[in-house]
């Protein structure tokens, strides 16, 4: 039986010592996080994820969720206390607003909890986590009556969200969308269509679900332009706040997957169904981005959780199967054979892991950072900096974290051999489950083309620009460090690649745009690199300085300094050839007419 447990440890080293919460107190919100607060807020959340998620992870995923034939769902055995649990204890208020009965802490300790619970259980994860997506959005464009009526049940967990925007004949293309939403006299919409892949569709875990749904109504214009979002709840709401009638929407089927079990993927129809416009007319993927990027952001936290989770079950495996002997030598010559954590291969494996997991939760927390010093740092400069380097790393967060913890989680497989390949040993369960986030919310080719096609360009490149102002500052300033120069140094070259990429795209993109098609991937593959780099470098001088100290935890920061080595030897080097690969272009890619890729 696999197990979790919360990485509490690490998490708080980079909330305390990598990004400093506490240096920004002054700020709005910020006041509530004390470091005994959020001491106490980390601990129990893993405390809760480890202890009362975990269990149910692999039950549920044998279990799945079942209809019934009115279209009712039930979740696994157990989810639903779990969920009573979660939403008694008031985790999914952490980072709301106060005003809407939320905390109002910092999204730094939203995504640490996040993280702690998917990866104790994703499929649990996704009922409230996409709740939050749909509370985003409504706060951006929703009426002050529609927050009102909707956010504090939402934020108190006693309504869950979901977003409605595939269709069968749509998927990223949402301008082919052809739901309909026909004005009522009573100023609401009549929603009619099918939408499909609807997590968290239909549930037994809360008193009503709020579907926000992109539809047209009659005469808007054609594509993307014409979509309209509109709120419908799967019962309506009376004046007085309470549940009312049922809603002409309903859950068709539930999708078999590959994964996620536990989580109900639906199609859902929507006959004439009561719907009310969130926005304005026309204006509705504007305001559903809002609750993708949310999203986005969320589901490359899902890569980093279901990383971290592999990776442990690799480890326990590697240090308690015993299989051949290590390449200098017995390593335990009184037993048959040595665990295989003393073979290289093995350990490269796990390095691997450990290098992506650590640097990937350090930029998961600083990006959480900065979507709170977006809206409230103190000048105009540090917000605007703070929102350009968010819109930068969303894609990048979801397209490279999910690519990566998905590898992660077949490296940790592969440990466990033949065993990895069986159900009842859980591991597979965990490569399953990965696979996901790799696809939904935009499939991991999307975030690339985003990031070359829309966030490089925009304000004149100057997102980009000031990350590598910011990475060459960084390593500029390491290379002073003994210790740190050699991975610094490293590091700062891969920036350099970074940088010629982005010109290469500059002088080659714009004649052939197919040349910036066919090197988006890598592109943002080296962006991840850097990014994580960026992350090792500040991990490892807070190492440094604290063994310089004497720390009391010595073993804990020279294992920091020692997994940032492997970082610069072992990852950075991949930048080179990905570059190289950029700049090969995409003729031969695109030679081939259509119908040569059919065979024979």
């Amino acid at each position: 039986m696999p197990t979790f447990t919360a990485p509490t440890r690490d998490t708080l080293f980079v909330i305390r010592e990598v990004i400093g919460l506490s240096d920004y107190e002054e700020l709005p919100g910020f006041e509530a996080a004390s470091p005994d607060i959020v001491a106490a807020v980390i601990n129990e959340a893993g405390k809760f994820a480890s202890e009362v998620l975990g269990p149910l992870n692999a039950p549920g995923d044998r279990e799945g969720c079942t209809r019934a034939d009115d279209g009712s769902v039930t979740t696994p055995a157990g989810f639903r206390q779990a969920h009573d649990q979660y939403r008694a204890a008031g985790w999914g208020t952490i980072s709301a607003p106060e005003r809407f009965g939320g905390q109002g802490m910092p999204d730094v300790l939203g995504f640490a909890v996040a993280e702690f619970m998917t990866g104790a259980n994703m499929a649990f994860a996704m009922y409230p986590g996409l709740t939050d997506g749909a509370v985003s959005a409504l706060l951006a464009k929703g009426s002050p009556e529609q927050q009102a009526m909707y956010v504090p049940k939402m934020v108190a967990g006693e309504w869950l969200g979901t977003m409605n925007l595939t269709e069968p004949q749509c998927g990223t293309d949402l301008g082919l969308i052809t739901t309909t939403a026909d004005p009522s006299p009573d100023g609401s919409h009549a929603i009619t269509g099918t939408k499909i892949f609807i997590s968290a569709g239909e549930h037994d875990l809360s008193e009503n679900i709020i579907h926000l749904v992109l539809a047209r109504i009659p005469g808007a214009p054609e594509g993307t332009k014409g979509i309209s979002l509109f709120v419908v709840p799967k019962f309506i709401v009376n004046d007085d706040g309470s549940v009312g009638e049922r809603n002409a929407v309903s859950c068709g089927a539930i999708e078999h997957k590959m994964g996620i079990h536990a989580n109900a993927t639906c199609v859902m129809n929507y006959d004439g169904a009561k719907g009310w416009l969130v926005g304005e007319e026309n204006k509705g993927l504007s305001a559903m981005f809002i609750m993708m990027n949310a999203a986005r952001l969320g589901v490359g936290i899902q890569g980093l959780s279901q990383a971290e989770v592999a990776y442990q079950n690799g480890v326990s495996y590697a240090l308690e199967r015993r299989q051949g002997r290590a390449l200098t030598g017995p390593a335990e010559p009184d037993a048959k054979a040595d665990p295989l954590i003393v073979h290289p291969d093995v350990r490269r494996m796990l390095m691997d892991a450990r290098a992506f997991t650590e640097g990937m939760r350090a930029l998961c927390l600083w990006c959480g950072l900065l979507v709170e010093l977006a809206e409230k740092a103190n000048t105009e400069d540090e917000r605007q900096q703070a929102d350009d380097l968010v819109g930068l790393l969303t894609p990048v967060i979801k397209g490279y974290g999910t690519d990566k913890g998905y590898d992660v989680a077949t490296s940790m497989q592969q440990i466990w051999g033949g065993h990895g390949y069986i159900v009842e040993n859980g591991v597979e369960q965990f490569v399953r489950d990965a696979r996901i986030a790799m696809i939904y919310e935009g499939a991991n080719g999307v975030q690339a083309m985003d990031l070359v096609g829309r966030k490089l360009a925009r304000n004149g490149g100057r997102a980009i620009q000031a990350f590598f102002a910011m990475v060459d500052q960084e390593c500029e300033s390491a290379k002073e460090i003994e210790q740190l120069a050699d991975i610094a140094a490293r590091i700062a070259k891969t920036n350099g690649e970074l940088k010629a990429a982005t010109m290469w795209f500059m002088q080659n993109a714009m004649a052939n745009p197919d040349n910036a098609g066919a090197g988006a991937h890598h592109y943002m593959h080296i962006t991840g690199i850097v990014a994580l780099g960026l992350m090792w470098l500040r991990m490892a001088r807070v190492a440094v300085r604290a063994l310089d100290e004497g720390t009391g935890d010595a073993a804990f920061y020279q294992a920091k300094l020692v997994t940032a080595r492997h970082f610069a030897e072992r990852y950075t080097p991949d930048a080179g050839a990905l570059r190289r690969k950029i700049d090969s272009g995409a003729a031969a890619m695109m030679e081939l007419p259509a119908d040569a890729f059919a065979r024979g």
